[in-house]
């Protein structure tokens, strides 16, 4: 079935059954590979993604509720002040490791630095708990965030 959405500012027809996950979409018929696949089942936070400026795990985000929805890739959240103030950061920490995490774990910073400019640790805790880095990088990414927060722009 054809569906019309909204990625990263460009209005895609893609043709999937209603219940294909936004990831596989996303990646098996867009080819927009940034956005990892983990686990499946939304517990690791590697194929996060914005809706509507809302972090969302995509690997259950099905086509047919999206909608009306914007969704918002890392292939462009750099192109947001908060994504931008993310990533400048994640560049600064030296956050990545492997890297196969840091894709979702960005997006679901850039997501809570656009809602909470001045996050708390508890708002850090809770918007990030959802992602894991096997790498074990938690420090850096919550000094990359408090950074993002203090940079101005």
């Amino acid at each position: 079935m054809p569906f019309q959405i909204m990625i990263n500012g460009t209005s895609h027809s893609v043709d999937a059954d209603g219940d294909t996950p936004l990831l596989w979409v996303l990646r098996d018929v867009l080819g927009m590979t940034g956005t990892k696949f983990g686990c499946g089942m939304a517990l690791c936070g590697a194929c996060t993604v914005h809706l509507d400026d809302t972090a969302v795990r995509s690997c259950i985000t099905t086509i047919d509720s999206i909608g009306d929805s914007r969704i918002t890739t890392i292939e462009a959240v750099g192109k947001t002040p908060a994504g931008k103030k993310i990533q400048d950061a994640w560049l600064a920490h030296e956050v990545p490791q492997c890297g196969y995490c840091q894709s979702g774990q960005i997006m679901s910073a850039s997501a809570l630095l656009a809602s909470k400019p001045k996050p708390t640790d508890a708002d850090i805790d809770e918007a990030m708990s959802g992602n894991i880095c096997r790498c074990g990088t938690y420090v850096r990414i919550r000094d990359a965030i408090k950074q993002a927060a203090q940079s101005g722009g």
